[in-house]
């Protein structure tokens, strides 16, 4: 039986294609061991969203072959797409499997291991190109490695083409999964003991847009994705459902509302921003103003009382000056994000931001993304203080030793993470429990206090 070790890198739905190719090595009699421990083949999921994903890429596919000369290393995913020739020349790599291909890892294995071993994409099969369209790639999960949280991949692709994203060249154009498909997924997870759901996607508000094209968001009522919703919101056994990161266009009052009436739904959105000045969307060709992505947050907050907002940013685009950055800093001090994932602008081969001149100096990216992680903290902390000397609603997904001592772990609704001491939670992890919360334990997590209910004939 061989031994196989697994390394995902990147975002949900790479993490969800990583379990769905270990569910399928699993059946086929591989043996799964961690990825520190010396395997006969080591698969790295790979990523290539920054310069920094690619050099991890890099750095994991060299770091299995130092683990063991004699394995099989496999490169798999976006960096594949993106990087087939450098790959293709790394003497560390044996065999490279492309995007929509994932699901076919224990076939493609199987002929590489019986056939030609010089040839890494056996005939150039394993890298499709994706340029010019392809269908849905179907994937069935029946576990994951979270125990409490699933998530759930329904749509692949992006048609944006924003200037600094390489990500429509390793994903191709947008797909989506069917409605069957998806709710037979989640009915499974849901009967074996899964509480949430959390729909992921390459670009999750262009759900359904390509059943019927020429359909964009706001042009049918409701969208694709809030039928989608409509119809997971029934399964029994599920207790909430989260979303991806959503493009702002997609939140109108009407979706907000709509959104607001699934009583499973977490209020919890990612608003992807990337800029709070208009000048710079405009070269980042993003699709919206920072008026409209105002009015979004706006209808979200409307909708629901004080949810979670959270985006992406990022500093150092190609002639962002001084005062571009000035007002984006003051954009994202107005509208007070939950937490913020500040990314410096890295140069992507192939995009259209990567000629664009006046190039920011590395220096500058540093200092601008530090200003803002500080605002971040301040942000993050602000939110979760709200808490304090309230009740939340928790999800118990982990135990773990945190100075010292032993807690019992889980997080909110709107994914504030809060812990009680173990040994006064006579708690399983998959439940839910209103508790209140009491402090700060550490800057990024609440400590809460079990509620005690009286019994008759005892003193509490």
């Amino acid at each position: 039986m061989k031994k196989v070790a697994l390394h995902n890198l990147g975002c949900k739905v790479n993490s969800y294609e990583t379990e769905v190719m270990r569910q399928a090595l699993q059946e086929k009699g591989y043996q799964i061991v961690p990825f520190e421990e010396e395997a006969d083949i080591y698969i790295v999921n790979t990523c290539t969203v920054t310069n920094i994903a690619d050099r991890k890429s890099r750095q994991m596919l060299h770091r299995a072959k130092q683990k063991n000369p004699e394995a099989v290393v496999v490169a798999v995913g976006c960096y594949v797409q993106t990087g087939r020739g450098q790959l293709e020349t790394d003497d560390c790599v044996d065999l490279l499997i492309g995007n929509n291909r994932k699901n076919e890892i224990a076939g493609i294995l199987e002929a590489y291991l019986n056939g030609d071993k010089a040839d890494k994409t056996l005939s150039g099969t394993t890298v499709p190109d994706l340029k010019n369209g392809c269908g849905y790639e179907r994937m069935q999960l029946t576990r994951t490695a979270e125990h409490t949280r699933a998530y759930i991949k329904i749509q692949d692709g992006c048609n944006q083409f924003c200037s600094y994203c390489a990500i429509p060249l390793a994903r191709g154009r947008v797909r989506s999964r069917s409605v069957s498909d998806v709710l037979e997924e989640i009915r499974n997870l849901a009967a074996a003991g899964y509480r949430e759901a959390v729909l992921t996607g390459i670009h999750l508000s262009s759900y359904g847009t390509d059943f019927e094209p020429g359909n964009p968001w706001g042009k049918k009522n409701p969208p694709e994705l809030i039928r989608l919703l409509d119809k997971i919101q029934e399964i029994p056994g599920l207790e909430r459902i989260r979303l991806g990161s959503l493009e702002p266009g997609f939140i109108t009052a009407d979706t907000a509302a709509r959104l607001a009436s699934f009583p499973g739904l977490c209020p919890h959105f990612h608003l992807s921003l990337q800029s709070g000045c208009d000048e710079t969307l405009k070269r980042m060709n993003r699709h919206y103003t920072v008026g409209e992505y105002w009015k979004s947050v706006e209808d979200l907050r409307h909708a629901f009382d004080s949810p979670a907002i959270t985006t992406d940013v990022i500093v150092g685009f190609p002639g962002e000056t001084e005062e571009e950055f000035e007002t984006t800093r003051n954009f994202l001090e107005k509208t007070r994000f939950y937490e913020m994932h500040i990314f410096k602008y890295s140069r992507r081969t192939g995009t259209a931001a990567a000629k664009m001149p006046d190039q920011v100096p590395e220096e500058e990216k540093t200092a601008r993304s530090d200003a803002l992680l500080r605002l971040e903290k301040e942000m993050s902390r602000e939110f979760r203080g709200r808490y304090i000397g309230k009740e939340a609603r928790v999800l118990w997904e982990e135990t773990k030793g945190i100075r010292g001592q032993r807690y019992l772990l889980g997080y909110t609704g709107d994914y504030v993470r809060v812990a009680v001491l173990a040994e006064t939670a006579d708690r399983k992890v998959g439940e839910l429990e209103t508790l209140a919360v009491k402090d700060f334990l550490t800057d990024e997590i609440l400590l809460g206090e079990i509620r005690r209910e009286e019994k008759p004939g005892r003193c509490l």
